[in-house]
């Protein structure tokens, strides 16, 4: 299913913020949510490179700011 490289594909994201690929013919599994284009493997990637710089997920993110603030 990943594995043709001229497939569709709909970058998704989590309720942690983690990014993730899915083909677009297929409906979104539950937990996930469209966040970025729709198009081949290597551009969901790109985009996903971009714009997840940070891979810790977001309750993490949130406890480590928690502990900065006090």
């Amino acid at each position: 299913m990943f594995d043709d490289p001229d497939a569709v594909y709909q970058v998704v994201v989590n309720h942690e913020e983690q990014y993730s690929i899915w083909p677009a013919d297929r409906e979104i599994p539950a937990g996930w949510r469209a966040a970025g284009p729709r198009a081949r493997k290597e551009e969901c990637l790109s985009y996903i490179d971009e714009v997840w710089t940070d891979m810790r997920p977001l309750s993490v993110r949130e406890a480590a700011s928690a502990l900065t603030k006090d």
